[in-house]
């Protein structure tokens, strides 16, 4: 018979000890977390596996079992099939992503150096630049960057953990977003558009440290990018101004 697999983890966690040299987590031997746990080898095994499938584990010949913490990947690969199944949609994305990102622009305002917004101002003049040269691709790459200098300046692990797990997800709205953007948004000869403009508000805004400027700026961020590709506003929890 099995064991439960959260269960399972934390057994394991309890039972990791760190590697003087290394600091990696290293678990005892199958004979022993078995022994321990009361369960067959062969039911063990397979269960170990499944963990090392997920990323929770890393298995090393010669050298024995050690416990770690999945990356981004586990993530990716849960939102996918759950977006597969039907279980989560485009729009729950989206709001999502919406409801992050306002949160994080926020943070940083109180975080930010003047390094960080130097950075940050120089990625949307880079955007504004390429986008007038018809480089899109360069312009996406500098807005994609942009976004996840954010969440470096905030720093906090959950946060990039949601962050890196929705990448792919994100990746695929926002050169959806831009395409439309090109083809649909109109601005005079030599001013940038309007949805890539709307970031230098951001920038102001952390650079004066003002997080209620931060989060209306990265509010009407998207507000800019919906009028400018005619999509519907995502629903969001009802608080944002």
């Amino acid at each position: 018979m099995g064991v439960d697999l959260s269960f399972l983890i934390r057994s394991l966690a309890e039972q990791a000890v760190p590697e003087p040299r290394t600091g990696r987590l290293r678990l005892p031997t199958e004979r022993e977390l078995g022994a321990g746990l009361e369960v067959s080898r062969g039911a063990l095994r397979e269960q170990l596996s499944m963990l090392e499938a997920l990323g929770f584990l890393e298995r090393t010949q010669g050298r024995g079992s050690y416990l770690r913490v999945p990356d981004a990947g586990f993530l990716q690969l849960s939102f996918d099939l759950s977006q597969q199944l039907g279980q989560l949609t485009h729009e729950q994305f989206g709001a999502a992503r919406e409801m992050l990102e306002i949160s994080v622009a926020e943070a940083a305002a109180g975080l930010a150096t003047p390094e960080d917004v130097a950075a940050l101002r120089g990625l949307v003049d880079e955007m504004v630049r390429a986008a007038d040269a018809g480089e899109e691709h360069r312009a996406l790459e500098a807005d994609l960057e942009f976004h996840r200098r954010l969440f470096a300046v905030v720093d906090n692990p959950i946060f990039t953990m949601l962050r890196n797990g929705l990448a792919h997800v994100l990746r695929d709205a926002v050169v959806d977003r831009r395409r439309l953007a090109a083809e649909r948004e109109q601005a005079p000869a030599g001013t940038p558009r309007p949805s890539d403009a709307v970031h230098h508000e951001i920038v102001d805004a952390l650079a004066a440290g003002d997080g209620d400027a931060a989060r209306t700026a990265m509010r009407r961020h998207f507000l800019v990018w919906r009028d400018a590709t005619g999509t519907p506003e995502e629903p969001t929890d009802g608080k944002l101004p």
